[in-house]
């Protein structure tokens, strides 16, 4: 039998895991700037009302999430006048207009493609994107890079809440104008970690393992060393930290026009934050596009060197040849190497 069919036969963990952050990472800003476009609302005015609403509710002895009060906001705008009728076709529509930084999107194709290199052409390796943000999740999935995406964590909202008593209703009536009214999911900096170990463990592909199971560190669908986690700035640092200790690449990008935010990730390499940091410039031979080939060169490398470790465990040393030897007139096997072992 040929061994590297036998490697697939016996071992899983085929998969790198490139994970993105979205705004000012693959994007310059933020991706609600065509929402604000759209209706007209003044985009630095929106975020400084975002920026004082915890103080402001903290006064009222009221904590919320500063990763995620946005949202609620957002519905403030909407269910007030300034985005009325707003739904989520349309956020998956205004997607459409979001520019990344050069290179983008197809950066993505180039580094799935190092697994077909003919250095592990032999191995049923292969490179999975995901992208784990706090902006909203039908605004990514309407964007030019989500054919490239392998799943999408970020924030939902609702449309159509379900009322009270529903389970005794046998129909539902729909509002003629739909627009979205409720928060249905939320990602901010500390989730972020947990969608790590659903891809991690695989809870994002099987629906069945819940994310809180014991799983060991062999049966987990994507190990965290061969993870590489793509993101801007210190709202990350939770992220980084999870997969820098175990194991993982972490990388820190800033926009090349941004001394602020090149400063910034200098600091997060110095404080081991990150493994190292590069301008959000995916092009051919920029330095993110060399650092980010080799990393995945080298945790394929150490794939490679994991398989046929195992295997020689599982497998035992070959048989040899038995000689025998002449001591003293007695008569021994110097090689007692046997298959059944």
């Amino acid at each position: 039998m040929n061994p590297n069919i036998q490697n697939r036969q016996i071992h899983g963990q085929n998969i790198v895991a490139c994970v993105w952050d979205f705004d000012k990472t693959l994007i310059p800003g933020y991706m609600q700037k065509p929402l604000f476009e759209h209706f007209n609302v003044d985009e630095n005015v929106f975020w400084s009302e975002v920026n004082q609403l915890p103080e402001l509710y903290a006064a009222r002895g009221m904590n919320v999430s500063s990763d995620t009060i946005y949202l609620n906001h957002l519905l403030s705008y909407v269910k007030n006048g300034p985005m009325r009728g707003l739904t989520n076709q349309q956020l998956e529509e205004m997607g459409s207009a979001i520019k990344f930084y050069p290179g983008l999107p197809d950066f993505f194709l180039e580094l799935s493609e190092i697994a077909k290199h003919a250095e592990f052409s032999d191995y049923d390796f292969k490179l999975e994107h995901y992208i784990i943000s706090t902006g909203i999740s039908k605004i990514i999935l309407g964007s030019e890079i989500a054919p490239y995406v392998d799943g999408i964590f970020a924030c939902e909202f609702i449309e159509s809440p379900l009322p009270p008593n529903f389970m005794s209703q046998t129909e539902f009536s729909l509002p003629l104008d739909l627009e979205i009214s409720q928060v249905g999911k939320t990602v901010d900096n500390t989730i972020k970690t947990r969608c790590i170990f659903e891809i991690n463990k695989g809870t994002n592909k099987n629906t069945s393992i819940d994310v809180n199971s014991f799983i060991p560190h062999e049966d987990r669908r994507i190990p965290i060393e061969q993870m590489i986690y793509i993101a801007d700035g210190p709202s990350d640092v939770p992220v980084f930290t999870v997969v820098k200790q175990m194991g993982g690449k972490t990388y820190a990008v800033y926009n090349p026009e941004n001394e602020k935010e090149f400063a910034q990730t200098c600091d997060l390499v110095e404080r081991s934050r990150v493994h190292n940091n590069g301008p959000a410039d995916y092009r051919k031979n920029s330095p993110t596009s060399i650092w980010m080939k080799q990393k995945t060169k080298e945790i394929l490398r150490t794939m490679v060197k994991k398989r046929a470790d195992q295997l020689r465990e599982r497998t035992g040393k070959p048989p040899q040849h038995i000689q025998d030897n002449i001591v003293d007139g007695e008569t021994f096997n110097s090689k007692q190497e046997t298959f059944w072992k």
